[in-house]
Parts: C-alpha cells; sequence; structure tokens
C-alpha cells in the first residue's frame, strides 16, 4: 500500500528587494510632493526622505492657460525634475504600483519595494482623454486642441490665431477637475484676442459645461457673467462632451433637460477646446486607500488619513471639497508638515486646513478675477481688496509673481503667505 503523499507547505510568499528604508516616503513628485518634501526638510534636516517619481521633467500647468493664450513662453513651464528634488531627499525614479499598509511598504514598478514609518501620498489626478469618443485621435489636429496638456497649449493658441470666422466650442466636464476655472479662462483668452483683432463678431462662441453653474462660488459669477455678456458667448449648462470627429469636425454632447431626462445633440465646430473628465488614479483605489468616489480618503481638516493613521495626502488626488489647484497644495504642505511630525512625536496634531484654493481668473489679457475661496465657498481674499473685481495688478500676479514664487517658494520649502492660514487648537 502506497502512502498518501504529504501535504506539501505554502510557499511563504516572497520579499521584494528593497529600494531602502526611509522615515517618510512620498508618492508623487509633483507640486505638491517636491513641496512638501522640502517643507518637512526644512523643519527637521535629518529626515530620511525618499519621493517616488518616474517623470523626469516637472511642469508648471497653471500657465498652460497663459500658452493658450499667448501670452506666456512655453518652454519657461517646464523644468527637469533632477534639479528640483530636495537637498537631503532620495529620488526613486520609477511609478508606485501598490501600497502596502500592513508591511508599510510601497511597492515599485520594477519590482523593488520602499519602506517607510510615515507615508504621504500626492500621484495628482488623471486626465481621462478616452472617456470622450473618438479625442484621442485628433488632438492636436482639426482644430481640436487643450490647455491640459503641455503639447497642446501652443496648439490652442495657433488655432486662436487662425480663427477669423466660423464657431468656437469651449468645454467642461463634470467636477472635480484640477482647476475649475482654467475651461472658461481659456474662453476669455481667445475672445479676447478675437475682440482686439476685430472678428469676434463673425464668431459664435459657446461655453458647453457639464454643471448647472458657471461657476462652483456664486460670489464670482457675475463678474464672470459680465464678460461672457461683453465677448456675446452662449452657455450651454448641463451639456456633456460625449464624442469627437475631428475630420468632420463635428461633436456630440450629453445635455440633461429640465425633466432630467438626457439627450444627444451634434454640433459642428472650427475649433474645439476640450477639458476631459478626470479621475483618481488606480493607485489608490488598488491600496485600499480610497473613499466611495475612489479619491484619498483624508480629513478634510487634518489631512490624515481616515483609516491610516501613519499616512497623510495632498493635491488633487484627496477626496476634500476644496478646488484641486496649486495654490490649495501650497497651504496643504503647511498642514501636512506640521500634522506629520506632531505625529511622529506622538503629540495631537496642531495644523487645520480651511479648504483653501485660488483660481486666478484671466477674464481679459491684462485683467485677472482673483478668486480666493475655502470650504462652503467662503471667500478668503489675501490682500484687502474686493476679490470679485477684475485687476490689472491680479494680472501681474498671475503672469510674474505667481511662476516666480513656485519655482523660488513653494518647491523649496519657503512658506510665504501660508501660515496665516493654519489654524491651531
Amino acid at each position: 500500500m502506497t502512502a498518501p503523499h504529504a501535504t506539501e507547505p505554502t510557499p511563504a510568499p516572497e520579499t521584494p528587494p528593497s529600494a531602502g528604508s526611509f522615515d517618510v516616503v512620498v508618492v508623487g513628485g509633483g507640486s505638491a510632493g517636491i513641496g512638501v518634501c522640502a517643507s518637512l526638510l526644512r523643519r527637521q534636516p535629518g529626515l530620511r526622505i525618499a519621493i517616488i517619481e518616474p517623470s523626469a521633467r516637472h511642469c508648471y500647468q497653471p500657465a498652460w492657460t497663459l500658452v493658450g493664450g499667448g501670452v506666456f513662453d512655453v518652454a519657461k513651464t517646464v523644468r527637469p525634475t533632477a534639479g528640483l528634488i530636495p537637498p537631503g531627499a532620495t529620488w526613486l525614479q520609477h511609478a508606485a504600483e501598490r501600497i502596502d499598509t500592513d508591511a508599510r511598504q510601497v511597492l515599485l514598478d520594477d519590482g523593488r519595494a520602499a519602506g517607510y514609518r510615515q507615508l504621504i501620498v500626492c500621484p495628482g489626478l488623471r486626465l481621462a482623454w478616452e472617456k470622450i469618443d473618438g479625442l484621442e485621435a485628433t488632438l492636436g489636429e482639426n482644430g481640436v486642441t487643450s490647455n491640459y496638456r503641455l503639447d497642446l497649449a501652443p496648439y490652442t493658441w495657433k488655432l486662436v490665431q487662425g480663427l477669423d470666422r466660423g464657431r468656437a466650442l469651449f468645454t467642461q466636464p463634470g467636477m472635480p477637475i484640477k482647476c475649475a476655472g482654467a475651461p472658461q479662462k481659456a474662453m476669455y483668452l481667445a475672445c479676447d484676442h478675437w475682440r482686439r483683432e476685430g472678428v469676434l463678431g463673425r464668431i459664435e462662441v459657446e461655453f458647453d459645461l457639464a454643471g448647472a453653474a458657471l461657476f462652483g462660488v456664486a460670489d464670482f459669477i457675475p463678474s464672470l457673467q459680465h464678460y461672457v455678456d461683453l465677448y456675446g458667448a452662449k452657455l450651454a449648462f448641463e451639456s456633456n462632451l460625449v464624442a469627437v470627429d475631428g475630420p468632420s469636425k463635428r461633436a456630440w454632447f450629453e445635455v440633461k433637460g429640465p425633466d432630467g431626462e438626457k439627450t444627444r445633440i451634434e454640433k459642428s465646430f472650427d475649433m474645439l477646446h476640450v477639458v476631459p473628465p478626470q479621475v483618481p488614479p488606480q493607485l489608490i483605489e488598488r491600496s485600499g486607500l480610497a473613499d466611495d468616489a475612489g479619491w484619498c480618503a483624508v480629513d478634510p481638516e487634518t489631512l490624515q488619513h481616515r483609516r491610516h493613521a501613519e499616512i497623510f495626502s495632498l493635491g488633487d488626488v484627496i477626496g476634500t471639497t476644496n478646488a484641486k489647484t496649486a495654490a490649495a497644495a501650497r497651504k496643504q504642505i503647511v498642514i501636512i508638515a506640521e500634522n506629520l511630525l506632531a505625529a511622529r512625536e506622538g503629540r495631537p496634531l496642531p495644523a487645520r486646513y480651511d479648504g483653501y484654493g485660488a483660481c486666478p481668473l484671466t477674464v481679459e489679457r491684462g485683467k485677472v478675477v482673483l478668486a480666493e475661496f475655502g470650504y462652503g465657498g467662503k471667500l478668503l481674499p489675501t490682500f484687502p481688496l474686493d476679490p470679485k473685481v477684475a485687476r490689472a495688478s491680479a494680472w501681474q500676479l498671475k503672469t510674474r509673481l505667481l511662476p516666480w514664487l513656485y519655482w523660488n517658494a513653494m518647491l523649496k520649502g519657503r512658506e510665504w503667505l501660508t501660515k496665516a492660514q493654519v489654524e491651531r487648537r
């Protein structure tokens, strides 16, 4: 009689090779990631910090609308990532595949793992171009463009310069998106150029937006509506772009009527500026960090993860109601730096985020409505001026001062005009 085979033990899972073990690992090397790393190292220079970021170039995205309006050099929006990594930090030039919260490791795309005591999650969001049928095949040609991509913003300006009659459509998808004012800023700068060239009256301008209001903070709508009327633009509310045929210059919109019924409407165009739908990166869901909508689940005031006390998150990826802007990240950086170090020392978290975000609305060349607001639409102006008025000074801030502050302050850990917004217990 043959003896039964012994049950073979289940092999233990292989331990991934190490990419190092750190006090803090930062997932994402955009404005939020580099900025928070620099702020932490200014507070505690001895921290062992790693930034996980695959891209070799870093972009100042807030200027792309200006590029599309012909008032900013696109080359000045890009710098090598290597030159921006804060001294003392380790740059892991890889993508994060998954976060193992039990092992406190970030698994990289090369099979290695970076260990952490505390983790900061700020990989941004993903532009979901594929959600609009036919769009990817025609971007950058046939009059179809978007200021949401580095290589396309100059094409926007080329189209604006070349159009002297016809129909120009500008779109805005459902929220949330990064910089909710950017879709209409593209329209305003284009219209201002056409007005100055004397051809605006021959161009039919339409703004198709998926929402039911021109802007999410009601206080700014009258100022914006003034410019919509000035340029003779048509507003098409609850009209969401769903398909594009570039060669035939046709676009299809899903429009919700008063009864809630949705119909598909076809529109022709000579120029189409598209803002793509925007979604959280799959890393968040894959790592068990997501809220019900797929964004990183954080406390909206402390920015600490709701289920993992050692994890903090900021930037476009968080599931909070603030505007997704670089200005928001600039304020969030201070909250994270203060609270993460307090948690590290076992102290109560001292800093509270008020939802600050800013959207400098470029309503014409030379004037900006500087919209600054927090949770619940509360106005949070930095300067003692009526924020609802379009001003030349705000244009200088947008086009000259803010880019300089981005490269020389925010990414260097200099927290100018930020600490006043930190509420402490």
